[in-house]
């Protein structure tokens, strides 16, 4: 059982909801989002895995072209 399924709340200062994704906080820092300096995973809910997802896709798309 795993800590989303525990009902660990979003890593992402000032939200309370339920977490229901796991990135690595290196990541979701890169995409300019603000989670704790100390850990290596975040744990974010859904509205802000889709903010994440469209911070991300340009990057994702550049990546993709360069090695495909």
């Amino acid at each position: 059982m795993g800590r989303i399924e525990k009902g660990v709340k979003c890593s992402v200062s000032s939200c309370s909801r339920e977490a229901a994704r796991s990135i690595s906080a290196e990541k979701v820092k890169a995409a300019g989002l603000s989670v704790g300096s100390n850990e290596n995973r975040a744990y974010i809910c859904k509205e802000h895995y889709k903010e994440y997802k469209k911070k991300t896709k340009k990057d994702k798309t550049l990546e993709k072209w360069r090695h495909g």
